[in-house]
């Protein structure tokens, strides 16, 4: 070879090699996997600043506008609930200790006797945090606020009073959600050895069976009775299209909730329940096909609704518990189902997104034309549980 033509090769390699190590592939086509989407969601959650009054519930995207609540929103605990959940998927103490600091400052919540969401925001926080560390204050703070929850107990409604607003049209409303905050309930007796919450929650747990179900086993939203002879005065929505409508969350927390109190109890009448919700919230024609449903079953626009992947979420979480009791394929698949759609650029929010929210797309109270496809923190906080429940089958 000539010195002329080894000095071209020569020439050639160098000019590729500059031009590969100087002009990478452009970023926008490299394809990020799910699981690092994930992770740098994940991050905007441990930094975005702490502040005791203001607790991160949703953002509007078109307006950026940062929805931020007060310990007494029934929303509040599930903030710290995520991290608490981001620390066991990823091990990373970074995220338990951020949750420890926006758990204590729902403490004061454990006093509150206004609101019958005492589950919502102190399990979903000391709860959760009690999963991960045997922290007595936790299990004070817990025991403390069950006792604050059952004053709002009517033993001849047989119910935990749900709302105080609305008095001149209400007069004890109960709500399907309140099937959630029995947990606290249940856990405060094996805290405590105090049977007198579990037994308050399986009175509440069984009022809701009798009442609050439809003969298709749909879920009406809210039931109101009277305190005085506990007859029921009205079957009705606060945040469905109409009052006799199949919310989607209202579905999920009736799914939810009897599963979770068959946990505690083994009460093959809510097993049974939790099992005809779910058929009826799987086999509804109105579900689509990627199981994110809309975000009620009767929404006159369908499919031009907005879905609700909160409800999905919860539903996911509830249904891999549920095939734990029942080995039943079906409600495997559909939470397989769910976190596959998910895992997707068309509900994980972008990395460029600077809010602390996972996902998108869920839809929150129609009855104020708020929060309606959008990221809300408890979408985030049930998706988060069913990858732990899912983990914790293999």
């Amino acid at each position: 070879m000539t010195r002329s033509i080894y000095s071209f090769f020569i020439c050639i390699i160098f000019l590729t090699s500059y031009s590969c190590k100087d002009n990478p592939k452009p970023k926008d086509d490299i394809v990020e996997s799910p699981e690092q989407q994930l992770k740098q969601r994940y991050s905007k959650l441990v930094t975005y600043p702490l502040d005791s009054t203001a607790f991160p519930r949703s953002v509007n995207l078109k307006t950026n506008n940062l929805k931020k609540v007060p310990s007494k929103d029934w929303t509040s605990g599930f903030f710290a609930g995520n991290l608490w959940q981001i620390y066991e998927l990823t091990g990373d103490t970074a995220y338990k200790n951020k949750a420890k600091k926006w758990t204590a400052f729902i403490e004061k919540e454990k006093f509150n006797d206004r609101t019958h969401d005492m589950g919502f925001k102190v399990f979903n926080s000391f709860g959760k945090g009690l999963k991960i560390e045997d922290d007595q204050e936790y299990k004070d703070n817990i025991l403390m606020s069950a006792k604050t929850l059952i004053t709002r107990y009517n033993d001849t409604v047989g119910s935990i009073r749900s709302w105080d607003f609305n008095k001149k049209r209400w007069k004890f409303p109960v709500i399907i959600d309140n099937m959630m905050n029995l947990e606290l309930l249940f856990e405060a007796t094996k805290i405590s050895g105090d049977s007198i919450f579990h037994n308050i929650a399986v009175k509440h747990a069984n009022t809701t069976l009798k009442n609050h179900f439809r003969p298709n086993n749909s879920t009406w939203h809210v039931l109101d009775y009277d305190p005085e002879n506990g007859d029921i005065r009205m079957r009705v929505t606060h945040q469905g299209i109409n009052d006799d409508s199949s919310w989607a969350r209202g579905q999920a927390w009736g799914i939810y909730g009897f599963t979770m109190a068959y946990r505690y109890t083994k009460d093959q009448r809510y097993l049974d329940q939790a099992k005809a919700t779910a058929a009826f919230f799987l086999d509804h024609p109105h579900l689509p096909e990627d199981g994110i449903p809309y975000w009620d079953f009767d929404a006159p626009n369908i499919p031009d609704e907005p879905r609700d992947v909160s409800a999905g979420a919860i539903v996911a979480s509830a249904l891999t518990e549920l095939y734990a009791y029942t080995d039943n394929e079906y409600y495997l698949n559909y939470s397989k189902k769910v976190i596959h759609t998910i895992k997707s650029s068309d509900y994980i929010l972008d990395k460029d997104i600077e809010y602390p929210f996972i996902l998108d797309h869920s839809s929150g109270d129609w009855s104020k034309r708020s929060e309606m496809d959008e990221p809300i923190v408890y979408g985030d906080y049930y998706f988060l549980e069913t990858l732990l429940r899912l983990k914790d089958l293999k």
